[in-house]
């Protein structure tokens, strides 16, 4: 009751509630600095420190000072300008020091806010010892101690509790914790004071001048807190700003401008739990460049940049709402439609065909790159992403599969498919173990005396269950699992054990895997083949197709230079149908050119075909490399090739291919005979 007296009785209200504005709103800022203060380190918490204890100490040393002066003496009142400076001084250090020990990790914050509360103590004494009256003034020390104790322990816990709460009421608590506790010390120790007056007939102070005093003295403290709610919101503005920044780094391809695979990622959970509460439909398009490769190839990594920079644009600017696309890794892009009908997806497909096929113009190169585009559709084809994704790329690679179709809807018997290439994978693990794989020999003949040049070497696959497999079937899933090195080394194993019960010393020719070229030293392996099995390197060819060396030019030709250091020969396969032949054959003198057997099909009746069959005849005799024509089945194929000058041939018309080694022994042996 005496506190409330003393409040109500002796201070002027006005100026009391002055002070209070200026206490809440400088302690609000305080605290939100010293929040600010946590998130930091080294010197940047050093900073935020510094401001929080400028703006605690100047809002508790201003509060005090206005209540000062809104206190009625009745008696003339002066202020020692020293110590009142001193006591703002002791305000801000102690606020710092509070605050710094708050934030010290090996230490409770309350230790801290115990400082603080201390701090705020001494400056209010401090300050009372400026405070000059002519008069006789008492203490009443039970209040003196109690101020103390209350700023102490209420200040204590304000900082404890800003520092360790967790929800979004801490603050709250912590602030009104923190202005009570200004409060309780001020007027507790205002009401210690007893003032006795002295009959001197000096003027007691005016209290006009007093107000104006506090008034003045309430501006320099809001223009403090000011200062720090302006530094807080240029930091929050930059932090915000680096954070939108870093969200964009993290969830943008750098190269397209697209969003990348994380930000693809967190866009399709975001739709498909608004097409779940919508019940509206969502397209996935899996998106694959299908001659991305080949511009690397051709023109560097520089120019295959520019390409995807360049579809980056045509697919970013194509985009409306309810659309998103977004570059997921390499040459694989995704996109996103909400659509309501099914003419609405189609003239979204379509805008992507437009974007994608439009041809690209690289430096002086002009080509159309194209795509395959898999489509899966929630919810039927799958209620999650991680289905959705994989249903959408098992529907893109049917699409990159089927030479007739650029986009593929997914279809429930893909997965079938999928679970089935998966089946083979496994049981061609252990092919060479059951003795399920079996050799065939086709013959290659010379065009001009029909005498025997050799054999190709080709392989069989007899499942257990599913009987003979073809190899275009099962040598991509072989090359794909990784079987295909040890199936390799088999094959060329086998077939010269084989060859070396031939009665005559005809040539094997054996063909070769891009796998085993990129992931084995095949010169070392095939030597350490021939010794074991005594074949001489003269009657081994390689054969290899144009694609496997441009995988990595480097690598391959240093290969095949190693093995040909062998004495084995080397064969291009399936010349003519790739896009860089003339620059293979100057990159490394094969032994033998053989023409694709594509050629022969249109040979009877095509110009167009037998120009360029003569012109690669005339290509291997300026380079004296040997040109086999495969695939001849009629005797005309045959009669031509001989007009044209070709050097050897291969096909159904010379001999199918033999099942059994004995077979090829039956065929020479007659042929002796």
């Amino acid at each position: 009751m005496r506190v409330l007296s003393c409040i109500v009785g002796q201070h002027n209200l006005w100026l009391v509630l002055l002070a209070a504005v200026v206490c809440v709103a400088g302690s609000w800022v305080a605290l939100r600095l010293l929040l600010r203060a946590t998130d930091r380190h080294g010197v940047q918490r050093s900073g935020w420190l510094f401001l929080a204890a400028v703006a605690a100490g100047s809002s508790v040393w201003c509060t005090h000072f206005i209540a000062m002066l809104a206190y009625d003496a009745t008696a003339p009142v002066t202020f020692e300008p020293i110590l009142t400076m001193q006591s703002l001084l002791i305000a801000i250090a102690g606020m710092g020091a509070g605050f710094w020990l708050a934030l010290y990790n090996r230490l409770p914050p309350e230790i801290g806010g115990a400082i603080a509360g201390l701090s705020v103590a001494a400056m209010h004494y401090t300050g009372m010892a400026a405070y000059h009256v002519d008069g006789v003034i008492a203490w009443n020390m039970n209040y003196v101690v109690a101020s103390v104790v209350l700023s102490v322990v209420i200040i204590s816990a304000a900082v404890g509790a800003t520092i360790r709460g967790t929800s979004r009421n801490s603050l709250l608590i912590g602030l009104g914790a923190f202005v009570g506790g200004i409060v309780s010390l001020h007027f507790t120790g205002m009401t210690a004071v007893s003032v006795t007056p002295f009959v001197t007939g000096a003027p007691i102070a005016d209290a006009t001048v007093f107000a104006t005093m506090a008034v003045a003295v309430a501006g320099v403290a809001l223009m403090v807190v000011g200062t720090g709610v302006a530094s807080h919101l240029i930091d929050s503005e930059v932090t915000h700003e680096n954070i939108a920044a870093l969200r964009h780094l993290a969830m943008t391809d750098s190269l397209t401008d697209l969003p990348n695979r994380t930000g693809f990622n967190e866009y399709l959970h975001f739709e498909l739990q608004r097409a779940e509460q919508g019940g509206r439909s969502l397209a996935l398009i899996g998106i694959d460049l299908d001659k991305f490769k080949e511009i690397n190839d051709l023109r560097g990594h520089e120019a295959g940049d520019e390409a995807l920079k360049t579809i980056g644009r045509r697919l970013l600017n194509l985009s409306r709402g309810g659309e998103f696309v977004a570059r997921i890794g390499g040459d694989e892009f995704a996109a996103l439609k909400r659509f309501r009908n099914d003419d609405d997806l189609r003239e979204f497909i379509q805008r992507l065909e437009e974007a994608l096929f439009k041809p690209l113009t690289i430096e002086d190169l002009e080509i159309t790159c194209g795509a395959s585009l898999g489509i899966a559709i929630y919810p039927q084809d799958g209620r999650d992403a991680e289905r959705l994704i994989g249903n959408a790329d098992l529907a893109m690679y049917r699409a990159k599969a089927d030479l007739t179709r650029t986009v593929c809807y997914y279809e429930p018997q893909m997965d079938e498919k999928s679970r089935e290439r998966r089946g083979l994978a496994m049981d061609l693990r252990s092919a060479i173990e059951h003795k399920e794989l079996e050799l065939k020999y086709q013959v290659q003949k010379s065009v001009e005396s029909g005498e025997v040049r050799g054999y190709e070497v080709l392989l069989r696959w007899k499942h257990p269950e599913r009987g003979y497999i073809p190899p275009s079937e099962f040598i991509p899933i072989a090359e794909e699992s990784g079987s295909i090195l040890a199936i390799g080394e088999w094959v060329m194993r086998e077939a010269a054990r084989e060859a070396l019960a031939w009665p005559l010393p005809h040539k094997i020719a054996v063909n070769v895997s891009p796998v085993q070229l990129m992931h084995v030293d095949l010169a070392r392996s095939i030597h350490e083949i021939l010794l074991e099995t005594g074949l001489p390197p003269r009657r081994l060819e390689i054969e290899i197709t144009e694609s496997t060396i441009i995988a990595d030019k480097v690598r391959s030709l240093d290969a095949l230079r190693r093995i040909r250091a062998l004495g084995v020969t080397v064969a291009i396969d399936d010349f003519g149908t790739g896009y860089s032949s003339l620059d293979t054959l100057r990159s490394f003198p094969f032994d033998k050119i053989k023409l694709d057997s594509s050629f022969m099909k249109e040979i009877e009746t095509s110009q167009q075909a037998r120009a360029i069959i003569r012109a690669v005849l005339a290509l291997g005799k300026s380079l004296d490399i040997k040109v086999l024509a495969e695939g001849v089945e009629t005797g005309m194929q045959l009669e031509i090739l001989r007009s044209e000058g070709c050097h050897e041939v291969q096909g159904f018309l010379l001999g199918a291919p033999e099942t059994f080694v004995a077979d090829v022994v039956a065929v020479e042996e007659r042929r002796i005979a």
